[in-house]
């Protein structure tokens, strides 16, 4: 999720936790380490300037529940040990205090797209819920009004009341995206039989700021598919639209190390094309046609194969307000009949 709301989720959790005279020292406190497992990018910036590395190693070593809950003694311990304040005090309560609001961090963002590597270093891949947008006001506004009265009401107990129900009332947000992403996914699984792709992988994810709109991406021998759903608008098949990817290149760069922890990082969930003799890969998790956050190309053309390179991050434009204008649109209106039909879209034809 995106910073804010991580800082609000430590400090929300650490000053509930903490004892009431210590509450505006929690929320700051907690604050601290609910953005400190982002912090990863600038020892990763200091080695490298590899864009996929910089990318796939985001959200690993520093968002490991291995991890994290060591870190999070080492804290604990340290200002006990060392300092005469509010953990001496009250150290069972900040030992909690302190290991909640850095585990929160990388559960949350398990819950988008973008994949979380909770089982670092085990090479499982990334988890991705992908249940709510990275940033999503119907997740954030209760952790920020709850800030608001907190830091206000200090030691009285209205402080405590609003802690407790912004964090109740977002993880019911959060309850609630993954009971939307079910019905999303039923209704995905019934319109992609219907087009012979019931086996086919795919993920779904809700369109910006929001969980009323979803995308669904399932890939295909060609490329792959592309649907929206909205849980306003919509009754009915999922209408779906075919998009062509150069999967033979792929096949044919598949031993190239960009593409093969690419490949791992998204799940597979990439789209390839050569364009000017490079081979570039795009996430199709971020994004939805014909715009994209992660394009890289990895590979340069040698003859009937492919050479590795360093990968270069691509900065293609697109049209925020043309997206987000749609997108609103699209959220109380059914989708126009311009599918593919469906036997083209499942053979690729």
């Amino acid at each position: 999720m995106d910073s804010l709301t991580q800082i609000l989720l430590g400090g929300a959790v650490a000053a509930a936790i903490a004892p009431a005279h210590h509450r505006r020292a929690a929320l700051l406190a907690g604050a601290v380490l609910g953005t400190l497992p982002d912090l990863d990018s600038l020892p990763i910036m200091l080695f490298s300037d590899d864009p996929v590395t910089l990318m796939t190693v985001h959200r690993s070593f520093s968002h490991s529940l291995f991890v994290l809950p060591l870190v999070g003694w080492l804290v604990w311990w340290l200002f006990r040990r060392y300092g005469r304040g509010r953990v001496a005090e009250a150290p069972r309560r900040w030992f909690w205090a302190i290991q909640l609001a850095l585990v929160t961090h990388p559960l949350l963002d398990a819950f988008t797209v973008y994949g979380t590597q909770l089982w670092w270093p085990l090479p499982v891949p990334p988890t991705m819920w992908s249940s709510v947008f990275i940033i999503d006001p119907g997740y954030t506004i209760w952790l920020l009004l709850a800030w608001i009265v907190a830091w206000f009401a200090r030691e009285r107990p209205l402080a405590q009341h609003a802690l407790v129900a912004g964090l109740a009332l977002g993880s019911a947000y959060l309850g609630w995206s993954l009971v939307a992403k079910g019905m999303v996914e039923r209704e995905a699984q019934r319109s992609l039989a219907a087009m012979g792709l019931e086996d086919a992988p795919r993920f779904s994810v809700p369109m910006p700021f929001n969980t009323l709109l979803w995308r669904v991406v399932a890939m295909t021998p060609s490329g792959f598919v592309e649907g929206e759903r909205s849980l306003v608008a919509d009754d009915g098949p999922i209408v779906f639209r075919a998009y062509a990817s150069d999967v033979r290149a792929l096949d044919e760069a598949a031993h190239i190390p960009a593409v093969v922890r690419l490949a791992w990082f998204n799940h597979g969930f990439m789209k390839a094309r050569e364009r000017d003799g490079r081979l570039e890969l795009t996430d199709l998790r971020m994004g939805s046609e014909p715009d994209y956050t992660f394009v890289f190309a990895v590979a340069r053309r040698d003859g009937s194969g492919w050479d590795e390179m360093p990968p270069e991050q691509l900065r293609l434009p697109w049209e925020a307000r043309r997206q987000l204008d749609r997108m609103w649109w699209r959220i109380w209106r059914p989708p126009a009949a311009d599918g593919m039909p469906a036997q083209a879209a499942a053979t690729g034809g």
